[in-house]
């Protein structure tokens, strides 16, 4: 994929992340870059300018001598490799990889052209750099973070090699590649901007979209076992409202069911003048859960587009101190590595993964009581009662992982912490919005797949499967494939793992 020529979407990016398509810089942009590169050092050689010729931060004050301008980069960079706790995940330091590729190939940061092309092969050849998970504030950009990403470049620190985490420069000796060479500003540009948080913000996107999904899905399939009445996803009630998310997901609702058979009419049921009894055998109206699917899956739907357009907006910006305008012939110093955009998108994001994996829980709550459902066996137990346990071991699991998405569903771009000799007196805390949303969203991964298992289990024991609507059949049959019948009592840790890895990697579609 060529990467300069148009706007980096979404959907362009899980190609890169997901599908290893290979990336190629335009033409266009690798002439913008090295015409920025050139600007910027004939420019800088008569003027004071932040991060070239001073130091860095409240040492900004302090001039550098010319002879030492180039190991102030490499002393910006080691100094800065204070990353502690867990390497983030493979997939995400590929993806900021890509998204500090995509912001410096815009030409606004002075950097040589080599950066780049290094960039771009280590994309190609997975080499990716080992970031932590703690150190980034969001506010001079990512700084720990991304200063992992130019050790790495320098071939210093680890990286991920083929999916293994070796030394720099043993495994870019193994596949020729030359480390990068410190031109004017290549540490600081590198380093100075939001694209930790971003690329992270990037898969969670991905991932809460897959997620919402499975939910329209797997809502619809218990509509139909518990033959819920039509008219809540229908488009009269739905298009009372203005919401887009709330009538995207009643459509989908509503294309999924088209051709079932246990789905109730109103008209047919309540509206035909027969009912004579005082007391009402069936339900009027489903629970909440059940009954306000597009509401909620709604709001969910709609914050995810928002964060979409936001992340990706900042994906496609510059977003480095200062900016290199060849164009204007300046150099503007301002602060566009803040990342309050981002940070406050992954908080979002968070609330609503959360309200997701809450809506999940509550639905398999209602099939696994049988007072509730007044349908299926206590657990959705197909053994002998009392004797077998069905679903009730995985419920703990569900109730559990839930209640701590609600505990980390704090807001941290609130929690603003000055630091640097109160130089960065606010910041964002966007990188730990971002990893925390990712917690959420693996954690909800786990909630659908106890709610994913328990749906299947509900179908069987009422014996629906062929009066399934056609696109919840083939879902049914191609999730049986893996997910066994629950009758003995087996362990299901190894299953539960199973599950979440089929939800995270296959691909679901319903328009």
């Amino acid at each position: 994929m060529q990467i300069g020529v148009n706007k980096l979407l979404l959907d362009d990016l899980e190609k890169i992340l997901f599908k290893k398509e290979s990336v190629a810089i335009s033409e266009e942009s690798k002439q913008k870059i090295r015409n920025s590169f050139d600007f910027l050092q004939d420019f800088s050689r008569d003027k004071i300018i932040y991060g070239i010729n001073t130091g860095f931060g409240p040492m900004a004050q302090y001039r550098i001598e010319d002879n030492a301008r180039e190991q102030l980069q490499y002393n910006l960079i080691r100094s800065h490799c204070s990353g502690s706790g867990q390497p983030i995940s493979m997939i995400h330091s590929k993806a900021v990889l890509i998204s500090r590729l995509n912001t410096l190939k815009l030409g606004y940061s002075g950097i040589h052209i080599s950066a780049i092309e290094l960039m771009t092969e280590m994309i190609n050849l997975e080499i990716y750099p080992v970031i932590y998970e703690h150190g980034g504030v969001g506010a001079s950009g990512d700084l720990v973070q991304l200063a992992h990403v130019a050790l790495a470049l320098i071939g210093e620190g680890e990286v991920w090699c083929q999916g293994q985490i070796m030394k720099s420069k043993e495994c870019f000796d193994q596949y020729q590649l030359k480390p990068l060479q410190i031109h004017v500003r290549e540490g600081l540009a590198i380093m100075n901007g939001t694209s930790a948080m971003t690329g992270i913000g990037i898969v969670n996107l991905i991932h809460a979209k897959k997620l919402a999904r499975l939910s329209v899905i797997i809502s619809s399939m218990i509509n139909e076992l518990l033959g819920a009445y039509e008219d809540h996803f229908g488009e009269e009630l739905n298009n009372t409202k203005l919401h887009k998310g709330q009538i995207q997901v009643a459509a989908q609702m509503k294309k999924i069911l088209t051709d079932s058979s246990m789905i109730k009419h109103r008209y047919e049921h309540l509206y035909n003048g027969k009912l004579t009894e005082e007391v009402f055998e069936e339900k009027v109206q489903e629970y909440y859960s059940i009954r306000c699917v597009p509401q909620i899956l709604g709001a969910i739907v709609d914050t995810i587009a928002t964060c979409e357009e936001v992340v990706i907006n900042e994906l496609n910006s510059a977003n480095d101190n200062p900016i290199i305008d060849v164009a204007s012939k300046n150099v503007y110093h301002g602060g566009n590595f803040h990342g309050d955009y981002v940070a406050l998108e992954m908080d979002k994001l968070k609330l609503a993964m959360t309200k997701l994996s809450m809506l999940m829980e509550r639905q398999l709550n209602y099939l696994l009581n049988d007072k509730l459902n007044a349908k299926l066996t206590p657990f959705i137990n197909l053994g002998k009662l009392g004797f077998n346990f069905g679903m009730q071991g995985i419920q703990f699991t569900a109730t559990s992982t839930v209640a701590e998405n609600q505990t980390l569903s704090t807001s941290s771009y609130i929690h603003s912490i000055p630091n640097n000799n109160d130089n960065q007196d606010i910041v964002s805390m966007g990188s730990n919005a971002a990893l925390i949303a990712s917690k959420v969203i693996e954690n909800t991964y786990e909630v659908c797949s106890i709610e994913l298992m328990s749906v299947l289990q509900a179908i069987d024991s009422l014996g629906i499967k062929d009066k399934l609507s056609s696109f919840n059949k083939k879902f049914y049959e191609e999730a049986r494939t893996l997910i066994p019948v629950v009758i003995e009592d087996k362990p299901s840790f190894e299953l539960l793992r199973n599950v979440k890895a089929y939800l995270k990697e296959k691909e679901f579609n319903i328009n």
